[in-house]
């Protein structure tokens, strides 16, 4: 199992931005979930990012809702923003 750490930036915005909203805070644990035993499950879509976002992987929450990450060795991984496509790309 993939131990999932969050930075200061993350748990601000999970603050502002899921907390408060429970169709998605369940979305977002049952991603976390699934995430947590397997990185590349097809539901969430992972997938590594280009540009200025190159070295940071993404995975899809909902429709429109996506999480970066950065893998810190390949037993740990970093939650860095979640928000919506256009907000965090």
């Amino acid at each position: 199992m993939i131990k999932i750490t969050w930075d200061q930036g993350f748990k601000r915005i999970y603050k502002k931005k899921v907390r408060n909203n429970d169709e998605l805070k369940k979305k977002f644990w049952d991603a976390m979930d699934l995430f947590s035993k397997n990185l590349f499950n097809p539901q969430l879509r992972t997938h590594k990012l280009t540009g200025k976002l190159e070295g940071l992987w993404a995975l899809s929450i909902d429709y429109d809702c996506r999480v970066i990450f950065q893998f810190i060795d390949k037993n740990e991984v970093l939650l860095i923003d979640i928000g919506g496509h256009d907000e965090v790309y």
